[in-house]
C-alpha cells in the first residue's frame, strides 16, 4: 500500500497531478481542493488512495489525510464510486461536506453534479455517524472558505447571477469566496467574470 508520494511536481491540470519521485511520474487523480492547495508548489506530498481494478490501476491524491478520510467513506456508500465522490471533493472542502451531512442537508448534496435524491439522502444517512466517529467534522482545513470574512453582498450577487447562468450554487460560492478572499475590493461584474473562467 503507497502511504503518500513525495516528489517534484512536474504537471498539474485542476484533474490530475503528476509527481515525480525517485525517477518516476506518478499519474494521480486530484480533486479541485487539491489542485488549489498544490498549486505554484514544486515540491508536494500528497496523500494516496489505490483503485485497483481488473482493467486499470488508478491512484488518487489528496492534500491532506483528511480529505482521504472523506474520499474513502464517500465510495462505501451505495452508488458512489471514485470518480463521483472526487466530484464532491471538488465542490465542496471537507468541513462543509461534513456539515452538509451533519445537518442532514440533502439539497445541498444534490447540487453537486452527477448527486441525485437517493443518492444524497444515502450519503446522510450512512456517514452522519461514522464523520463524528473519525473526528473529520472537527477540522477546518487552513485556506478553507472559513479562512477570511467576504463581502456578503458582492458573493451573493455573483453566485446568484452564476446560478442563473446554469452552474450548480456549491461549487459557484466555493471559487467566488476565494476570489473575494484574495480581492476582496472587486465589483460584481469583475467578480463573475473571473468566476467563469475558473468554474469548470
Amino acid at each position: 500500500m503507497i502511504e503518500y508520494i513525495r516528489g517534484e511536481l512536474t504537471e498539474l491540470t485542476p484533474a490530475l497531478a503528476t509527481v515525480e519521485a525517485a525517477g518516476v511520474g506518478y499519474g494521480l487523480n486530484i480533486s479541485l481542493n487539491t489542485y488549489s492547495a498544490v498549486q505554484g508548489k514544486k515540491e508536494v506530498r500528497l496523500y494516496v488512495y489505490e483503485a485497483i481494478r481488473e482493467d486499470a490501476h488508478v491512484l488518487y491524491g489528496f492534500y491532506n489525510k483528511r480529505e482521504r478520510e472523506m474520499f474513502e467513506l464517500l465510495i462505501t456508500v451505495s452508488g458512489v464510486g471514485a470518480n463521483t465522490a472526487r466530484m464532491m471533493l471538488s465542490s465542496m472542502n471537507v468541513s462543509e461536506l461534513c456539515a452538509a451531512i451533519s445537518t442532514g442537508n440533502a439539497k445541498l448534496i444534490q447540487s453537486i453534479k452527477g448527486i441525485g435524491k437517493m443518492t444524497a439522502q444515502r450519503i446522510i444517512v450512512d456517514l452522519r455517524d461514522k464523520i463524528v466517529a473519525l473526528g473529520i467534522t472537527e477540522e477546518i482545513p487552513a485556506g478553507g472558505s472559513m479562512a477570511a470574512p467576504v463581502n456578503s453582498e458582492v458573493k451573493d450577487e455573483a453566485v446568484s447571477a452564476l446560478t442563473m447562468l446554469g452552474f450548480s450554487p456549491a461549487p459557484t460560492q466555493k471559487v467566488v469566496v476565494q476570489i473575494l478572499q484574495e480581492q476582496p475590493t472587486l465589483p460584481v461584474e469583475q467578480v463573475v467574470k473571473l468566476a467563469l473562467k475558473q468554474i469548470k
